[in-house]
């Protein structure tokens, strides 16, 4: 039955992978995905520009607790919202480090953050472009807090575009999946003993959710905590339901007016 799957293609084969992980639940996710997202309006005195998100990354962002860290990295950050997030949330005497691997997104990320926070934040903002994922072969153990907003299949994006939906296959799950393991093995790598990491995708599939910190579990073992807490909300978006998950949180459309999908899970690294 796997091998026949993996023969289907476009909308055919996005029904059955998603039906298989949803069952009946995912005609009301793909209905919800027609649906405009829940906007958040990020805006900070002394910005020139307010910068619209979905709500759920909002929520996401802020679970990385930020108390106490000077040194946090963005691994994947354009195009800029969750940058914005954590550094109207970082202490005084803290600096962030935003990444993007693609020119052409870091010139959007670096725009983004000049324009929407003040002066007194954006200089401790500096934003690069590197790929994440050979990041850790030239530094380690170097950032208090990481977020690594992981690219991922995004589903959402690719129901909606027929020009994706009808290439569609299985096996770019897997794909993604692998590119995903290495941004976040990378990530902890760079993550200082009893630092925090938190990982978030906009995927449905549990390879790219869940699955990464099973990985993540099973590579680093004693070092790995994942993190038990209850996710705090976010003002006028009430109607959000992050639902548990074996490590994590997932909001899903469906159930929150038309935010997300947003998964997220919160790490801690001990010393070995």
């Amino acid at each position: 039955m796997a091998k026949k799957t993996e023969k289907l293609m476009g909308a055919e084969a996005f029904e059955k992978f998603y039906s298989d992980q949803y069952g009946t639940r995912f005609e009301a996710i793909k209905e919800s995905f027609s649906l405009e997202s829940d906007y958040f309006e990020f805006h900070m005195e002394g910005a020139e520009e307010s910068y619209f998100l979905d709500a759920a990354s909002v929520l996401a962002a802020r679970q990385l607790p930020l108390e106490g860290a000077e040194e946090i990295l963005d691994l994947c950050a354009a195009p800029g919202g969750k940058t914005l997030i954590i550094a109207s949330r970082m202490d005084e005497n803290a600096f962030l480090s935003s990444n993007e691997r693609s020119p052409e997104r870091k010139h959007r990320l670096s725009t983004v953050v000049q324009n929407c926070l003040p002066q007194n934040i954006s200089e401790r903002v500096k934003t690069s472009c590197s790929d994440g994922a050979t990041w850790c072969t030239r530094q380690t153990e170097c950032f208090d807090r990481i977020l690594l907003d992981a690219p991922c299949s995004s589903e959402r994006h690719v129901y909606n575009d027929p020009k994706y939906l009808n290439v569609w296959t299985p096996s770019r799950v897997k794909t993604v999946a692998n590119e995903e393991w290495a941004l976040l093995s990378c990530s902890f790598r760079l993550l200082r003993p009893e630092g925090y990491l938190l990982y978030s995708t906009c995927a449905l599939a549990r390879e790219e959710n869940d699955g990464m910190i099973e990985r993540l579990l099973k590579k680093f073992k004693n070092q790995v905590e994942v993190v038990q807490f209850t996710p705090d909300g976010v003002e006028g978006h009430e109607e959000m339901v992050p639902e548990p998950t074996d490590y994590g949180f997932h909001v899903l459309p469906d159930t929150s007016k038309g935010a997300g999908p947003l998964y997220f899970c919160l790490i801690k690294k001990h010393v070995l």
